[in-house]
């Protein structure tokens, strides 16, 4: 086993926490923990339910993240401690033991790193992440079912939460569109960079002669508002359809006309909903993603010099972010951080962290301005 020099790799981990705790202020995040708990021991706090649920929800975020901090203090001290023992005691077992702490914790230690980068306006907030078909036919839309898929693998990996809102299928196999909820601490600033054109390049399965097909699928990713932040919307700018929900090959998924499309009759912007329960709750979430859009597109008016959020994502040649090779060779490739990986399958399955974190370490060095 290669000789750990254990004195400098805990300076350099007691070095990289102390300038993680500088960004993130714990001081201010203790407080913040401490007005939150008194917010939630309120007896009267369940009188108003939304505000509740949002009180709660923060101060489970603030608590996780303060005690990751704290544990990972603890971590490194219980390093060295365990390295002096080995060594006094000549074992070689409790030293290996040591050797791969180290190791998790320095992993952990660049997790924690990468939520300092994330400052933006709403990165803190959750993400609906709308995933539609491209150019490329039944294989652009068979693309577009493997990236949800890929999502939820990878949000489920992390115990994040998902949930499908809206799902519209293509005739022969696939997707048109997916539009999913992901809750979680930092959802949209870490699923934000994620936002552009994919690229997939295959033998297609759907050829009967075995050619190569190149076909493309956007990825558009906004934040969940809260509801202080939400835009006044007028009812009389809103066109509202009700229809049946329906699965692959137009099967009815339930016997009642609950699924709601709104149009924002002003901008254009159509949200249909169809994967909850009854026509209030699909309404209700149609609203929430149409108040997000509407900010976005706000927000995008306002500073019109960049694309701030989701962006213009067209789904073809020319703006993609990322190529998925599984023929003639295996490679996933990010084609702004030049990040890539030799197997097309894992990532697929989820293991998109590299991908992530290199988007968000890039865009934090400004690689997004235009």
């Amino acid at each position: 086993m290669a000789e750990t020099d254990f004195p400098t790799e805990l300076s350099e981990l007691r070095s990289t926490l102390r300038r993680i705790t500088d960004v993130i202020d714990v001081a201010a995040l203790t407080k913040e923990v401490e007005d939150l708990e008194q917010q939630a021991a309120d007896p009267n706090l369940w009188d108003n339910q939304e505000n509740a649920q949002r009180v709660n929800s923060q101060l489970s975020h603030k608590q996780a993240q303060l005690q990751r901090i704290t544990k990972l203090g603890s971590r490194i001290e219980d390093v060295e401690l365990m390295a002096e023992m080995a060594r006094e005691e000549g074992d070689d077992d409790v030293l290996a033991d040591a050797v791969d702490e180290l190791g998790s914790i320095r992993k952990a230690l660049a997790a924690l790193e990468i939520v300092t980068l994330m400052s933006g306006e709403y990165d803190e907030h959750d993400a609906v992440v709308t995933i539609r078909a491209g150019a490329g036919g039944v294989d652009a839309a068979d693309f577009a079912e493997m990236l949800l898929r890929m999502y939820t693998r990878w949000a489920e990996r992390r115990e994040w939460d998902v949930k499908v809102l809206d799902t519209s299928y293509a005739e022969e196999a696939g997707l048109k569109s997916a539009t999913f909820e992901i809750k979680a601490p930092y959802a949209f600033g870490t699923l934000s960079v994620e936002a552009g054109t994919h690229r997939l390049v295959r033998i297609s399965p759907f050829d009967n002669q075995g050619r190569r097909q190149t076909s493309f699928a956007a990825v558009e990713v906004i934040p969940l508002l809260e509801g202080t932040e939400s835009v006044e919307i007028d009812e009389n700018d809103l066109k509202v359809d009700v229809f049946r929900s329906s699965g692959p090959g137009g099967q009815s998924v339930n016997t009642t006309d609950s699924a709601v499309r709104l149009t924002h009759l002003p901008t254009g912007i159509v949200v249909s909903m169809q994967n909850e329960k009854s026509q209030i709750q699909n309404r209700a979430a149609a609203m929430r993603v149409l108040e997000a859009r509407l900010l976005l597109l706000k927000k995008q008016e306002e500073a019109a010099e960049k694309k701030e959020l989701a962006g213009d994502i067209k789904a073809s040649w020319g703006d993609q972010i990322r190529s998925y090779v599984l023929h003639p060779y295996q490679m996933v490739k990010d084609l702004r951080t030049n990040h890539e990986v030799g197997n097309a399958s894992s990532v697929l399955d989820g293991d998109l962290d590299g991908f992530i974190d290199a988007g968000i370490r890039w865009r934090s060095q400004g690689g997004d301005e235009s």
